[in-house]
């Protein structure tokens, strides 16, 4: 989808420069800065709009939106990984197939995604994939886990659960999407980013009546 935007001249120019640096620090793990990392993954469980409002003091200081600091990312896929890796691992896969399922995780389900929708500013945005993608990780990744015993339960109450998790789940995501992309000042009706939302509220009491479990769903996916 392309981004609704007024003038994206300057944004979207090439920033060959910025990604050349930003690959030379991934190989330089001592200059990462884990403890803001860590601290911005805070900010974006509890309060999301305070870790945007850092993001315009970044541009403010670097005169660049998207973070050059690789740590987030690096740190991001360790933990998707390692989700990925207790999934295999109670579901009992054999070793290649839970070794494919932990890589598709990483380089499918976050990183390939993240490359897909980032558009204008495509650094920043894909910044703002990997800021929406962490709740998102920690409510089907880490929840979902430790609720697998009710939720793969064939009941009406699982269904409505397992349901009613991934939509806070997803809204989520498009929520911060909403406020990445709305910190932008040279893009215009960010407000599409929210319509999603609207679409899985009124899917929602469809999917529970109809008995759908996508915790279930998903589970097959991956693991038959």
């Amino acid at each position: 989808m392309q981004l609704p935007t007024s003038s994206l001249s300057a944004s979207t120019r090439p920033q060959k420069g910025h990604l050349t640096a930003y690959i030379r620090r991934l190989l330089k793990p001592k200059q990462w800065d884990l403890e803001y990392t860590f601290w911005l993954m805070m900010q974006l469980c509890f309060s999301p709009k305070t870790a945007y409002r850092h993001t315009a003091y970044h541009k403010q200081t670097k005169n660049q939106w998207a973070r050059d600091d690789p740590a987030f990312i690096v740190v991001c896929c360790a933990l998707v990984a390692c989700a990925s890796l207790a999934y295999c691992v109670t579901f009992g896969d054999t070793v290649w197939h839970t070794l494919m399922t932990v890589l598709s995780a990483v380089l499918v389900d976050f990183l390939v995604l993240g490359v897909a929708v980032a558009t204008a500013c495509w650094l920043y945005a894909f910044d703002v994939h990997c800021n929406s993608y962490f709740p998102l990780f920690l409510l089907l990744y880490v929840l979902q886990f430790l609720l697998c015993p009710v939720l793969l339960w064939r009941s009406y109450l699982s269904s409505a659960l397992s349901n009613a998790l991934y939509v806070i789940a997803l809204s989520v995501y498009h929520y911060m999407n909403f406020l990445g992309y709305g910190s932008l000042p040279f893009l215009e009706r960010t407000e599409v980013f929210l319509w999603p939302i609207g679409v899985m509220l009124l899917l929602l009491p469809f999917a529970v009546l109809s008995g759908f479990n996508p915790s279930i769903f998903t589970l097959s996916v991956y693991f038959g």
